[in-house]
């Protein structure tokens, strides 16, 4: 993340001032730029877009010292935001969304869709500020080999920030399913040792049906500062669209950092393939 870009796409409300500040905590410790985005849908609209944003970065830079800028393109949020994410190389995206109870305008139950038309990692954010940064991360591990991405993305974060990972697994009683799980259970144990990870571990006493629950109510007792998700929106093993939102739209409004199941640049600009 050292000298690296962060995007941030705004539609001016709370949620987005929110993504900004945790933008801007992430810019003070790696020394990255911060790129402040709006989507307009018509040409007229961009001069009063370039107006407000000028505006935000101004009142931005007198709080903080971080290097911002602005940019206000024409098209919508679900291609343009992936878009400029690869065209300017920024390593990581934070955007707010108002959750499933909220106003739905640049982000709410459209999150997934704009997360899915991206090659870049996701931060989403609701109104919880950030504190110090991410001190404990909760990593919810299934039966698919796209989740050693997240592990590996969930560990460099770690290291940044001194984290302390907690890994949950649903509990299955199909013995073939479980061998997969504790495979990943141990994949990533070995990965986190090797990269002197301070870690946890825990099987969730609930139905698979309900491990979305189980996640937030765990990830809540421990305090957690981000959920760690692969996105599987549209269908995928063992999860599928449903899980994705309420982990999303979580009530404890925990940011959570997510991927596309798909060999993924990370932060530091290598490719991880499961």
């Amino acid at each position: 993340m050292k000298n690296s870009k962060i995007l941030v796409p705004t539609d001016f409300t709370a949620v987005a001032e929110c993504a900004l500040q945790h933008a801007g905590k992430l810019a003070q410790h790696f020394d990255s730029e911060v790129i402040l985005l709006h989507v307009v849908a018509k040409e007229k609209e961009v001069e009063e877009a370039k107006a407000k944003l000028d505006d935000v970065i101004k009142k931005t830079k007198t709080e903080t010292n971080i290097n911002l800028s602005g940019m206000v393109r024409v098209g919508n949020i679900f291609d343009d935001i992936g878009d400029v994410a690869s065209k300017e190389k920024a390593k990581i995206i934070i955007m707010g969304t108002h959750g499933a109870k909220g106003m739905q305008k640049l982000t709410g139950s459209y999150a997934l869709k704009v997360i899915t038309n991206s090659k870049v990692p996701f931060i989403v954010v609701q109104h919880k500020p950030i504190k110090n940064g991410y001190t404990n991360i909760v990593l919810p591990l299934n039966l698919s080999k796209d989740t050693k991405q997240k592990i590996s993305l969930a560990t460099e974060m770690a290291q940044y920030f001194g984290s302390k990972i907690h890994i949950i697994t649903p509990k299955e009683t199909d013995e073939f399913l479980s061998r997969q799980l504790k495979a990943n259970m141990a994949y990533a144990i070995k990965h986190l040792k090797e990269q002197k990870v301070e870690f946890t571990t825990h099987i969730s006493d609930g139905k698979i049906s309900n491990f979305a629950e189980d996640v937030l109510k765990y990830a809540t007792a421990n305090d957690a500062d981000l959920i760690s998700m692969v996105n599987f929106e549209g269908g995928g093993a063992l999860f599928g669209t449903s899980y994705e939102q309420k982990i999303l739209a979580n009530d404890s409004q925990i940011p959570v950092m997510c991927i596309n199941p798909v060999a993924t640049r990370l932060l530091t600009g290598n490719v991880f393939t499961a």
